[in-house]
């Protein structure tokens, strides 16, 4: 099943073309999205998620153009984790969490008791019945990102868009997170694209890859692909070594 088929992609900044003729489809399971810094994989992200527009082409999701979509059908199908989050200060956990169901609900809306089992099934689903009642800001990095993904699991969405959910994490926490959201999409019956900087964490958590260099795409496939030496150069631009290893091989660059 195809997610999301992109044709003929242009996404222009003043003096400047970020992607040039992107033309993909995204497919079910989790997807990695990979390449050097300045590739444009955060920018294709959130013109996946609606947040910005392309120059020129059109974007489908779910055989539906972006611009057909109404704004709460899709706030409703689709979530989306930026890189930065916005503030949470003074926010306990579960309000952080109950914030999914605002596309169900609004803002004045009151939940009912299926909000609060969604809101529920969230918290316990990512571990997190003990700090429920703790204030976001005071919980350890790795817990605040499991509380963004239970956020986005009681939305009830059926595709998770998360950019860079990783990067300020140590590596057990780097584990944790991507093993959680791996976890849900089986479970669920989901589907994720994630922006990764890890080849190693895309291998072991993720199903496909799709890999970008200043907007084109260098590699798409399943995320095996990944562990050969002359793509890992065409795609990051230095000699990396493959190192067979248990439960994945491993890169490491020479």
């Amino acid at each position: 099943m195809t997610l999301f088929t992109l044709e003929n992609i242009c996404f222009d900044v003043p003096g400047r073309r970020l992607i040039d003729g992107l033309s993909l489809s995204v497919g079910t399971g989790i997807t990695a999205l990979v390449g050097r810094n300045g590739s444009a994989k955060s920018t294709l992200l959130k013109m996946l998620a609606a947040q910005t527009h392309p120059s020129v082409g059109t974007i489908q999701y779910a055989g539906k153009n972006l611009q057909d979509w109404k704004a709460r059908d899709f706030a409703r199908d689709l979530a989306f984790l930026p890189q930065v989050t916005p503030p949470t200060e003074g926010l306990l956990l579960r309000e952080l969490i109950a914030l999914g169901r605002y596309p169900w609900r609004g803002a004045l809306g009151r939940l009912g008791p299926e909000d609060h089992r969604l809101i529920d099934a969230a918290i316990a689903q990512c571990g997190l019945e003990d700090k429920r009642d703790q204030l976001v800001d005071t919980l350890s990095g790795g817990e605040r990102q499991r509380g963004w993904i239970a956020m986005m699991l009681a939305q009830g969405a059926r595709t998770l868009l998360l950019d860079e959910p990783i990067s300020a994490l140590d590596v057990a926490h780097q584990v944790e997170v991507l093993g959680l959201l791996r976890d849900t999409v089986r479970r669920r019956g989901i589907s994720a694209v994630v922006v990764l900087h890890d080849v190693n964490m895309a291998v072991r958590f993720c199903d496909h890859v799709i890999a970008l260099d200043t907007g084109r795409v260098t590699l798409q496939g399943e995320v095996r692909e990944l562990l050969d030496p002359a793509a890992l150069l065409r795609i990051y631009g230095v000699p990396m070594q493959v190192i067979d290893a248990e439960p994945t091989p491993v890169v490491h660059p020479l």
